[in-house]
């Protein structure tokens, strides 16, 4: 069984914001040379996810709504983490959409369903964070 591992380095320009990093995982699959196992993509950061969804600009806006909602940025104080910082909605959005994502490999690519995209979610954002790539198999 064959290993790979890389880091991938993102830089959001805005504090909240959804990546489409589908052609990026692809290209650390084929660099791995691996054609059937398993890739597992998460985000390095306690304020950042990865997540499998559809590429449609409706529904990240919808995301950003209903996350909204649920753990609202502001009024800082209503949240007893933000004591220093001001990113305990951060830490809560990045709950809700979850670490990691663990995807088939067949045949070489990704055995994704047909509307499946792969996101980085980043919920504090405006510096490099990382996202970490294993992938093993044969």
């Amino acid at each position: 069984m064959k290993s790979y591992r890389k880091e991938l380095w993102f830089h959001a320009s805005r504090r909240r914001q959804l990546m489409h990093i589908t052609p990026e995982i692809e290209a650390c699959l084929r660099e791995s040379g691996i054609r059937e196992g398993l890739i597992l993509i998460n985000a390095m950061h306690i304020t950042a996810s990865v997540f499998v969804n559809d590429n449609e600009t409706g529904l990240h806006a919808d995301f950003e709504a209903w996350l909204e909602k649920l753990a609202p940025e502001k009024p800082y104080a209503q949240y007893a983490h933000n004591v220093a910082e001001d990113n305990a909605d951060a830490h809560l959005k990045r709950t809700i959409m979850g670490r990691e994502a663990v995807i088939a490999i067949t045949d070489g690519k990704l055995d994704l369903g047909p509307w499946e995209r792969v996101f980085y979610g980043e919920f504090d954002g405006k510096r490099k964070k990382r996202v970490l790539v294993k992938i093993i198999g044969e």
